[in-house]
């Protein structure tokens, strides 16, 4: 197996560890940012990113639009929007070492659906991934 998605992977872990502690910060307290407000900035940030990103990897933007497959990427990113305005309002509201976790628990939905509907491989040893991740959030979150 090719694996070089493991750095954007590591790449992505670490930048995402530090998502929910700076928007706890940013949505509470003195002078607190409203989270949604919060998710309008942040993702303005993401945009501008990822424009850069096609820019300078010199891709073509409008080419895709038309692609069959556009009708997942627009299902994502509502999903995503839900998940996102979920996420900073829960952190305005909630302790970050429990919101996290159980925001985390993505991770085991995301991989029983990679397992049952886009046919991935399911190990013994996945599965035993998947229950030490649940009981990880459930004794982290303090559930």
């Amino acid at each position: 197996m090719d694996a070089t998605y493991l750095p954007y992977a590591l790449l992505a872990m670490g930048a995402y560890a530090l998502v929910s502690p700076l928007m706890r910060v940013a949505t509470t307290g003195p002078d607190a940012v409203p989270s949604d407000v919060a998710v309008v900035i942040s993702n303005i940030v993401l945009i501008l990113m990822a424009l850069g990103v096609l820019w300078y990897t010199d891709q073509r933007f409008v080419a895709h639009l038309s692609s069959p497959k556009m009708v997942y990427v627009l299902a994502a990113g509502f999903f995503l929007g839900i998940g996102i305005l979920a996420l900073y309002r829960s952190l305005a509201l909630g302790p970050v070492s429990v919101v996290t976790p159980i925001f985390a628990i993505f991770l085991v939905f995301s991989s029983m659906i990679g397992f049952l509907v886009l046919g991935e491989e399911f190990t013994t040893r996945k599965a035993l991934g998947i229950v030490l991740a649940v009981l990880a959030v459930y004794l982290v979150s303090g559930a």
